[in-house]
């Protein structure tokens, strides 16, 4: 199976578990079940790395400090674009250098998620218009704001509009992560996974 560049953006503000869980679920990942095949990565469907404006330290929300891997200009092509959420996606609405990232890679990418407020920054560019779409529930109505054309949906834990994907706060990227694994490598994998790191995945909550 072609391997996918998984590229997960961090920024000071950035939510720890928005960006931690999807990388634990898709870096965790293997096609071959069991510990041993965890110990390379030749059976990993993901290459999971993080991507910042710059590779400068960030901070995180809770002070956790994050050295990205690549910068904006730097970042290999991507398959995969994870955009988290946390208090920090407020100044990156008005920050053009993140903006014209998220939409130029959009425009290659297979993918776009959003975890949390996430959404914000895709709705900011015009991704989510006309869409389906959730985010944090304090920040549905910023959302909204947002772009009036996005039709929110205020209970679901993620949604998949194909290209587009969208989750609600913080731990729901992790059922959202969990979701393109089985999409992308079937459910026996997603579950083997989700045993490995000893999640517990919740039936029926995306749309």
């Amino acid at each position: 199976m072609e391997r996918w560049n998984t590229g997960i953006m961090v920024f000071d503000g950035v939510e720890v578990l928005d960006f931690t869980g999807p990388f634990e679920v898709f870096s965790r990942t293997r096609t071959v079940p069991g510990l041993v095949s965890r110990r390379s990565e030749e059976h990993a469907p993901f290459c999971v790395f993080t991507i910042g404006k710059t590779t400068e330290q960030v901070t995180a929300v809770g002070g956790l400090k994050v050295i990205p891997e690549f910068s904006f200009e730097t970042a290999p092509p991507l398959d995969l674009l994870v955009v988290p959420g946390g208090v920090g996606t407020r100044a990156l609405l008005n920050d053009s250098a993140t903006l014209d990232f998220i939409r130029e890679r959009e425009a290659s990418a297979k993918i776009v998620a959003s975890v949390c407020t996430g959404a914000l920054l895709l709705a900011k560019v015009g991704l989510l218009r006309g869409k389906r779409a959730t985010t944090h529930w304090a920040a549905l109505d910023e959302l909204a704001l947002l772009d009036p054309e996005i039709r929110l949906d205020r209970e679901a834990r993620f949604i998949d509009e194909g290209h587009l994907i969208t989750s609600a706060g913080v731990a729901a990227g992790i059922d959202m992560a969990f979701h393109l694994v089985e999409s992308r490598c079937g459910r026996e994998v997603a579950d083997e996974t989700a045993n490995y790191i000893e999640y517990r995945r919740l039936p029926g909550t995306g749309r």
